[in-house]
């Protein structure tokens, strides 16, 4: 048997490897995808010229729930067309559930941004208070750290996935706010515990015209495109479990009143 799969490899980048089958992912039953769209496989449709479009949560497509037949694990969509991070907070969430206890999860991946930076302003960790997020400021960061620790309440030992925004991609528009937008993700996950970052804009692949022409339906995802992110989502968590078993080894008793405190062996 070769061990070199389960070991990440001294020079390996997180999307080096694409597993087709949740690869490590797969040790969490039940995650959230928080998000917008791009997270609720959204598609594009337009009338016989071309005109008039509309647009579809088909959550069957999304890339969450491609993850759950990959990983064999149960996956929420807690994602709508059009979400930013103030209306999941201030009204999507309560009206949908998604802070029910019993939908706690041992994961959380957090896929928003490319609607807030063009209607809120940004922030930064100083609009946060970690002991009560109703102090937290009306800024993305603001409302992003609240629904963090929101779901740090619900499920204080779950893992937490910061998804950045690709390279070239049309839907998250301009790319200096995407960047900053990855810097505050890196930054948040540095004050969060059991936080990490899936950054897409440094390790995907560029969303250029090649990708587009394969992989997009106008200006959202194709089935092909949804099925690739939920790979390179699989993947790069995958890589993360790798690099850092430790940190993952008692994912079984997330949501459970029990830790391991012993001898490792």
């Amino acid at each position: 048997m070769d061990m070199s799969e389960f070991i990440c490899g001294e020079n390996e980048l997180p999307l080096d490897r694409l597993v087709t089958d949740g690869g490590l992912c797969s040790i969490f039953r039940t995650i959230a995808c928080v998000g917008d769209s791009l997270s609720s496989g959204e598609f594009e449709a337009t009338d016989e010229n071309g005109e008039n479009k509309t647009y579809h949560d088909c959550f069957e497509y999304s890339w969450g729930q491609y993850l759950a037949r990959m990983a064999g694990c149960k996956v929420y969509n807690f994602s709508r067309g059009g979400m930013t991070a103030n209306e999941y907070c201030e009204m999507f969430a309560e009206e949908n559930g998604c802070w029910d206890r019993e939908k706690a999860c041992q994961a959380y991946i957090l896929a928003l941004g490319a609607n807030d930076i063009h209607c809120h302003p940004l922030g930064s960790v100083e609009d946060i208070d970690l002991e009560c997020f109703s102090n937290n400021e009306g800024t993305f960061a603001g409302y992003y750290a609240q629904i963090v620790q929101r779901y740090k309440q619900i499920s204080p030992d779950a893992k937490f996935f910061f998804m950045t925004m690709p390279r070239g991609d049309r839907h998250t528009g301009d790319g200096e706010l995407a960047d900053a937008h990855a810097s505050l993700l890196y930054e948040l996950a540095g004050i969060f515990e059991n936080a990490y970052v899936l950054d897409f804009r440094k390790y995907a692949p560029e969303y250029d015209e090649q990708f587009r022409s394969r992989f997009y339906l106008g200006g959202h995802l194709n089935p092909a495109g949804y099925l690739l992110t939920a790979r390179m989502t699989a993947s790069y968590i995958d890589y993360l479990i790798r690099k850092n078993p430790d940190d993952f080894s008692q994912v079984g008793f997330i949501g459970t009143p029990y830790k391991y405190s012993g001898e490792k062996i």
